[in-house]
């Protein structure tokens, strides 16, 4: 067996960690609008349905999410997955957050843009949520039907697919 190289240990030893910190089990109830202009609260759109949840709480941590995004399409294992998009734009001020959406909305296919979630609001109970410890990763948890994290972790799809496929099974 060849010897890890540090960046793939890091990633392990960073999938523990993320794996080891207390998340808030309790979906927050934030009215957000999906990139198509509806208003969604994501709490109540995935009541009753396991589904996924790719977050990005900065520039990065978006870019990684849609990285996410794209993977888990892109793999016929998970093709039946649900997947929600979550920005959260809280921190954004409101003059620009509309040409942050429209930059965002042209780089998602019309069929994916009522799955992707703006939030303007909460971002704290939805780091908590998350468990985020950086803001400049992706995060990604597999939720059951009641909102419930039956598996999280933070960081780039390449080096965490494998664990989110494992745990759909």
């Amino acid at each position: 067996m060849p010897p890890l190289s540090i960046r793939a240990l890091a990633g392990f030893v960073l999938s523990v960690v993320a794996s080891n910190i207390c998340l808030a089990q309790s979906m927050p109830t934030t009215a957000g609008e999906t990139l198509s202009g509806k208003p969604i609260v994501l709490a109540d759109a995935v009541h009753g349905h396991s589904a996924v949840l790719v977050a990005g709480f900065s520039r990065e941590g978006g870019n990684g999410a849609g990285d996410w995004a794209k993977a888990i399409h892109a793999d016929p294992a998970l093709a039946n997955t649900t997947v929600f998009q979550i920005s959260i734009l809280a921190g954004v001020p409101g003059f620009i957050r509309g040409t942050i959406k429209s930059g965002i909305k042209k780089g998602v296919p019309p069929a994916d843009q009522d799955r992707f979630v703006v939030l303007t609001t909460d971002e704290q109970p939805w780091k908590r949520y998350f468990g985020v410890t950086t803001e400049n990763d992706a995060y990604v948890a597999l939720i059951d039907a009641q909102g419930n994290i039956l598996w999280h972790a933070h960081g780039p799809a390449a080096q965490l697919e494998t664990q989110l496929k494992a745990a759909l099974r």
